[in-house]
């Protein structure tokens, strides 16, 4: 895995970047209304806990007459990979391998997952 120098969000970042992703610029409002839905929480919490990602530069606001709109600096993609980087190194000893099979044996694996994997060894055998 590459080595990845993008930030490393506590959980309550992680969870207003996610909505971001989805659905930036976005105000406070919004971020609030689609978090509210899946737990308790006070628009207040979400309205600090973005201005002090502003600060920390893990999302830009600009502003339009008197509401902030706000955007994700770091890419989905980038914080995934920095977050499955430090698990594998921490949790899994380094190993990719143990991260995989501790994944697919956790709980039961559908067919159509088994098919799409079945598919990526024979792609990487290619190779």
């Amino acid at each position: 895995m590459k080595k990845n120098n993008s930030p490393q969000p506590s959980e309550a970042e992680l969870e207003i970047l996610q909505v971001l992703w989805i659905n930036q610029p976005t105000t406070v409002r919004d971020v609030y209304e689609k978090l509210c839905k899946s737990r308790d929480v006070g628009y207040t919490t979400i309205l600090k806990q973005m201005q002090r990602m502003f600060e920390k530069g893990m999302v830009t606001r600009i502003k339009e007459g008197k509401t902030h709109f706000y955007k994700s600096v770091p890419k989905e993609k980038d914080i995934q990979n920095g977050m499955l980087s430090k698990m594998v190194k921490t949790a899994f000893k380094g190993s990719k391998m143990a991260l995989v099979l501790h994944a697919l044996g956790n709980s039961k694996t559908s067919s159509e997952e088994l098919k799409i994997l079945q598919e990526w060894l024979q792609e990487q055998k290619k190779k």
